[in-house]
């Protein structure tokens, strides 16, 4: 169909964050320091986006599109169980997020193995609930961790960490990027380690 849209310039983005921090529905995401439509069904096309883009890169454009679908509505209610989500930020892969997004301002932040939410059956609840998320994964991702988040921890004023891993050698990548991170940022940043078994099981 045709429908109005959201279109980024980006030669005149600077990778801000602010447009995916306006977006409710999670229509735009950083990717590679440029903000990026993720999914065109999530753009509702009312461009709350654009006024707080400080570069005059977000304009509409009318074109066609897949109808908008609002991830925001509740899904229907399970017959068994229903477990409200405590995500409060997006994106969530350290990769994509802006070193400078609003919502790094006095949060506290947890910093996960990509596992553990999928081994810990109330992860969301017990760990996400009231923090900021960044997950990784250090097996996966060839980079140095530290880099970008002494940049994040020396911008930002960061309540507390947690980092939460799995008990798997990889993932001890992910803790001592995050302690390497805290020597360079010159910060001392409150700082919780919990090690997930593979069984689902805390093991401090």
């Amino acid at each position: 169909m045709i429908r109005q849209m959201v279109k980024i310039n980006e030669e005149l983005c600077n990778g801000c964050g602010l447009c995916a921090t306006a977006c409710h529905e999670g229509a735009i995401g950083i990717i590679d320091g440029k903000a990026k439509i993720l999914n065109d069904e999530y753009c509702d096309g009312l461009g709350n986006c654009l006024p707080v883009c400080p570069t005059d890169a977000i304009k509409f454009e009318t074109r066609e599109a897949v109808p908008f679908v609002d991830p925001t509505k509740k899904q229907p209610k399970h017959e068994a169980f229903e477990m409200e989500s405590q995500l409060s930020n997006w994106p969530i892969q350290l990769k994509l997020l802006p070193v400078n997004a609003p919502s790094f301002d006095r949060a506290d932040l947890i910093i996960s193995a990509d596992c553990c939410a999928f081994t810990y059956g109330n992860f969301h609840n017990e760990f996400i609930k009231g923090k900021m998320t960044i997950i990784a994964c250090p097996k996966l991702d060839a980079v140095d961790y530290s880099d970008k988040l002494s940049e994040i921890f020396k911008t930002n004023n960061i309540n507390s960490l947690t980092v939460t891993r799995m008990e798997v050698p990889c993932c001890g990548g992910l803790e001592f990027a995050v302690k390497e991170a805290i020597k360079k940022s010159g910060k001392d940043i409150p700082l919780e380690v919990v090690t997930i078994s593979i069984k689902g099981e805390i093991r401090n």
